[in-house]
Formats: C-alpha cells, sequence, structure tokens
C-alpha cells in the first residue's frame, strides 16, 4: 500500500534526473517489484521513515518490471529484490553493511 504514497520510478529519464538533482541529501532508491510482499513490506517502512529524514534524505522507488530500467539493474547487478542503492550528490555511496557487497542493501529491514 505504501508503495502508491512514495514517487515510483519507471524510466531511465526519471532515475538520471533524480539522482542528478537529489543535492545535499541522501538518495534512497528502492529497486523492486511492486507485488513482492517483502517489497511492500520496505516500502512501509521506508514510507514511515521518508517525513523523518526528508531534511537529510530523499526516499524513490524504482520499478524492475520497467524495460527502460534494465540499464540500472544490469549497472548496479540487482540480482536480489529488494534492494537499496544509496547516492549523495550524484555519487554512488558505497556502505559497509558487514556484507560481502558494499555497494546496496539487499533485503527487507528487520
Amino acid at each position: 500500500m505504501s508503495s502508491y504514497l512514495l514517487m515510483v520510478l519507471k524510466k531511465k529519464q526519471e532515475v538520471d534526473t533524480i539522482i542528478r538533482g537529489t543535492i545535499d541529501k541522501v538518495l534512497v532508491l528502492r529497486f523492486g517489484h511492486a507485488s513482492d510482499p517483502v517489497c511492500l513490506q520496505l516500502d512501509d517502512v521506508l514510507f514511515k521513515s521518508a517525513r523523518e529524514v526528508s531534511k537529510f534524505a530523499s526516499v524513490a522507488l524504482v520499478d524492475n518490471d520497467s524495460n527502460e530500467i534494465q540499464v540500472y539493474v544490469k549497472y548496479f547487478d540487482i540480482t536480489f529484490i529488494p534492494s537499496i542503492v544509496f547516492f549523495f550528490n550524484a555519487h554512488h555511496m558505497k556502505m559497509d553493511f558487514g556484507t560481502a557487497d558494499h555497494t546496496k542493501w539487499v533485503g527487507a529491514f528487520h
């Protein structure tokens, strides 16, 4: 349900625009499917958090089902959903989550 309340990006140009246009804030992009139960659970957490973090972060959802988005799915090696990729001032952020993959968060928050 919350996925309808967050911005959903379905085109490559929309993703490009939000990455380049989000300045002085962390950009949180959730890659996944709107029909997946784990994605919906994560979307609910992101929606509830979005207002609290709005001064320093923006949250958007990326629809993996869109053909145009496949460029980013391949580039960021989105093999498991949901996956979250972080940006700051148009730069991809790498973070240590205690896993081997420092490029994205994979899975839901518990």
